[in-house]
């Protein structure tokens, strides 16, 4: 069997495309967490100094946990950089979809001054984003920008996730993030639904109909 090659790793051609347009500000966009069955979607804004940008940046899947965490704090100290979620209720009465992009325009909201370009990880512009944008299909391992907001949502989320653990012991969600483990799902049968679960999202939902249907 051939070996599989190892992607290449994001850099810096988008943002240096839109600088020689005369943009400035070039600012990335990611979202983490449309997949799991508990806790808020995240988002992160990074706008990058061309001439302090750590080195190993990358998509977040491709990274460590104590990787992310190092990256993070580094761009952190050399970046403008951006957070913002939103809600499981939010969640709720939109989309996913819809959600993770209200997160995403929160997180550029967010930033010390507007940005002059955005580059937006996906094939959507978020509806009532109001500065110029382009988006990037698998942005977060083709542009440095993007992979430093995916890092930065990454890490930002798992705390919040592990946060939520404590005081919701036995779903696991300092080390799965929400998503549905075999760990998750059997803890939702003897634990319930909180309020921090996804009641639209089907695992919860046939959950809940079936306890329903059970007090009947």
């Amino acid at each position: 069997m051939p070996r599989q090659k190892r992607a290449m790793p994001p850099d810096y051609a988008a943002e240096s495309a839109a600088r020689a347009r005369g943009l400035s500000r070039i600012c990335g966009v990611d979202e983490v967490g449309r997949g799991p069955l508990a806790g808020p979607v995240t988002a992160a804004a990074v706008i990058l100094d061309p001439d302090r940008i750590p080195e190993g940046l990358d998509d977040s899947k491709r990274l460590t946990a104590r990787r992310r965490a190092a990256l993070a704090a580094e761009i952190a100290e050399v970046a403008e950089v951006s957070i913002a979620h939103a809600s499981v209720a939010e969640i709720e009465t939109h989309n996913i979809l819809r959600a993770a992009h209200i997160a995403m325009i929160r997180a550029i909201a967010g930033l010390p001054a507007p940005p002059g370009h955005v580059l937006v990880d996906g094939n959507m512009v978020p509806r009532g984003l109001n500065h110029p944008c382009e988006t990037l299909v698998g942005g977060d391992g083709r542009s440095l920008s993007i992979a430093a907001a995916s890092i930065v949502a990454k890490v930002a989320r798992d705390a919040l996730m592990a946060d939520l653990a404590r005081a919701h012991p036995g779903y696991g969600w300092e080390r799965n993030a929400g998503y549905g483990t075999a760990q998750h799902k059997a803890a939702l049968l003897d634990l319930g639904v909180t309020p921090h679960h996804r009641r639209g999202f089907k695992p919860i939902h046939n959950i809940l109909y079936q306890a329903a249907i059970a007090s009947d």
